[in-house]
């Protein structure tokens, strides 16, 4: 019988609305006291006074890029960056090399996860075959074989009815419901946000309707279907009031926004930055405080990272022409400490539950708590840590990021699986 016993740190955990001074006794694996003083001898004790204690942070929204595109990363390496930036549970979207849109991936994907990840790694299925948005997956089947959600991420449905038939047969299936929510034709071939920046930089812009027209469909199709969905990095004023209005009229309508939305604006482009550019696009001021409104009400439950490793060449050329996206599980936590819970937008609280149960419950995991009996996936983390973003240090293989050289508050100090230190003080 292993014993691992966490003494001393400040146990925050949003599920059990505990928040206190408190020792944490794990046992094979497992969650077995919370407790004030636990006096029990341990095979490995962590000393966590002036640290915070919470449940294993979930990201629910990573581009593991393996199968197929290695040269980008691998399920070892994201799952390395993962416990680097705290989190003891990362998503993978299904827009691989081939699309996670059969069994044969979604068992590939969990296989080399057992083998080789430092962390829990779940894959989501495809709703349509191949992302082409006309023909359905075998959604029931890839949930037999363990994916956790379906979403065409990187790609939106254009046909309502096919996304209403996935809806009605998702139902079925309790199959979570993740959205990429992008009119194509109003998006056209835009490279950023449209608006002045777009305008004086002579580049084609992407209006901010073409993501809000979508989430209204999605929206009356889910009340249509009576299937819960799940909008993946909200970044807009109407998206953002949609959703609002969306739960106040009791529709099973969830969100995420990632870092990127609350922290850059479209004038991170300026300066032709490739590594500014991301899908959706950094939008304008007004939009960055709607979505930080919405985090703070509540609106937008779930903070993600939408990881995007690219190699150096693919973000090299022009920024009309380079790939979009950015790299993200390291630097995260770090940029919801320090942009919101350092600046009043969300208290601590709210911002772990963010990253913790709420994507738990939306994907319909038993984790993102520290309840007695469940998985001691844990995450202790200095508030104090001051680090300036080097991405020459990422344990990712992409180093794409417009945050570099940033200097930053607050960082996971001990990530642990299963009961086990996977990563500790920057060291494996």
């Amino acid at each position: 019988m292993t014993k691992l016993l966490i003494r001393g740190g400040r146990v925050i955990d949003p599920a059990n609305k505990v928040d206190k001074k408190m020792d944490v006794l794990v046992e094979n694996g497992k969650i077995a006291k919370l407790a004030e003083s636990i006096k029990e001898k341990a095979d490995e004790t962590i000393e966590a006074k002036g640290h915070i204690v919470t449940p294993g942070l979930i990201d629910m929204h990573v581009h593991l890029r393996e199968p197929g595109r290695e040269d980008k990363e691998t399920i070892a390496t994201a799952s390395r960056a993962a416990a680097a930036g705290g989190f003891t549970t990362i998503v993978g979207m299904p827009n691989t090399t081939p699309d996670a849109d059969n069994q044969t991936v979604i068992e590939f994907v969990l296989s080399r996860a057992r083998k080789e990840a430092v962390v829990n790694v779940l894959p989501v299925g495809a709703i349509t075959k191949k992302r082409e948005g006309h023909e359905l997956a075998e959604i029931g089947e890839l949930k037999k074989t363990g994916a956790v959600a379906v979403s065409d991420d990187g790609a939106d449905i254009q046909d309502a009815n096919v996304m209403r038939k996935a809806l009605e047969y998702c139902t079925m299936w309790d199959m979570p419901v993740l959205s990429h929510s992008e009119d194509v034709r109003l998006a056209a071939k835009g490279v950023m946000h449209e608006g002045l920046v777009s305008t004086e930089l002579g580049l084609p812009g992407k209006p901010a309707a073409a993501e809000e027209v979508m989430i209204a469909r999605e929206i009356i199709l889910s009340k249509l279907a009576d299937c819960p969905i799940h909008f993946c990095h909200v970044s807009t004023v109407g998206s953002v009031d949609l959703i609002r209005l969306a739960k106040e009229q009791g529709a099973k309508v969830t969100g995420e926004t990632c870092p990127h939305y609350f922290s850059l604006t479209d004038e991170a482009v300026r300066g032709y930055d490739p590594n500014a550019k991301v899908n959706p696009p950094l939008r304008g001021k007004e939009h960055l405080e709607a979505v930080k409104q919405g985090l703070k009400d509540g609106t937008i439950g779930v903070i993600a990272s939408d990881h995007a490793p690219h190699t150096r060449v693919e973000k090299f050329y022009e920024f009309e022409y380079c790939e979009n996206g950015m790299v993200g599980l390291e630097t995260t936590l770090p940029l919801v400490l320090t942009n919101l819970v350092g600046k009043k937008v969300l208290s601590l609280e709210d911002a772990i539950a963010k990253m913790t149960i709420n994507p738990a419950k939306i994907l319909h995991l038993e984790k993102g708590t520290l309840g007695e009996g469940k998985d001691a996936d844990i995450t202790i983390i200095d508030l104090n840590a001051e680090e300036t973003v080097d991405p020459d240090k990422f344990e990712s293989k992409g180093r794409n990021t417009p945050f570099a050289g940033m200097k930053l508050k607050g960082k996971a100090i001990y990530t642990i699986v299963g009961g086990k230190v996977v990563f500790k003080n920057g060291k494996f």
